[in-house]
């Protein structure tokens, strides 16, 4: 997919619905200029000072995700305690593009039966952006958000493939280390015409 048809896509998605990434106004900030960034891994890989790693659990296998907290300390923050709280478990990947993204966090995913209403919940506050220059390459993990810059909550993706025209404008707070062929599987699963998988892909987060 060529990444003007995924900015279109994109574009196109944000502008439906009440809150995030995967249905939400959306007001581009002018872009940073994106710093080379190391291609996420796919062995194992030990935690480091910055603190713990994040385990997603799927029914596909998992992901685990290095947080980057020097580029974006309060999101890093938010997730983490989240986490803690069991809050992102039972939630779902409800948006997933071919050639472009898999997102989840939303605690209305939990409700299989209000899919019209996936996509537009949070935890009940907001994080100020925490924009930074890293680009947005394949394995690199960033917040959504609505409209306004500083609307971020819970739900984040992964990308599967380069979404350079993301950067300046979404908070990379993340990289994959393990398990992007995880995300490949996810992203591959038949879905709605919302991009929300046909069968639930279910997620439970844990701190290592």
């Amino acid at each position: 997919m060529k990444t003007g048809f995924r900015a279109a896509v994109f574009l196109a998605a944000v502008l439906i619905g009440s809150l995030g990434f995967a249905g939400a106004g959306h007001s581009a900030d002018q872009q940073k200029s994106p710093a080379k960034a190391a291609t996420p891994g796919t062995k194992e890989t030990k935690l480091d000072a910055n603190g713990k790693m994040a385990v997603i659990a799927t029914r596909h296998g998992k992901i685990k995700i290095k947080f980057l907290p020097e580029l974006a300390p309060k999101h890093v923050e938010s997730m983490t305690d989240l986490i803690k709280k069991g809050f992102y478990n039972g939630t779902t990947f409800h948006r997933v593009i071919p050639g472009f993204m898999i997102q989840g966090g939303d605690p209305n995913s939990k409700d299989p039966d209000a899919r019209h209403m996936h996509g537009t919940g949070g935890p009940g506050y907001t994080v100020k952006a925490e924009f930074n220059a890293r680009s947005h390459k394949r394995g690199i993990v960033s917040m959504a958000r609505s409209g306004h810059p500083d609307s971020a909550g819970s739900q984040f993706f992964i990308c599967v493939a380069d979404a350079t025209f993301l950067d300046g404008q979404y908070t990379v707070f993340g990289e994959v280390v393990e398990g992007m062929d995880v995300a490949d599987k996810i992203v591959s699963e038949p879905r709605d015409r919302n991009d929300n998988p046909n069968e639930r892909v279910e997620m439970t987060i844990t701190l290592e």
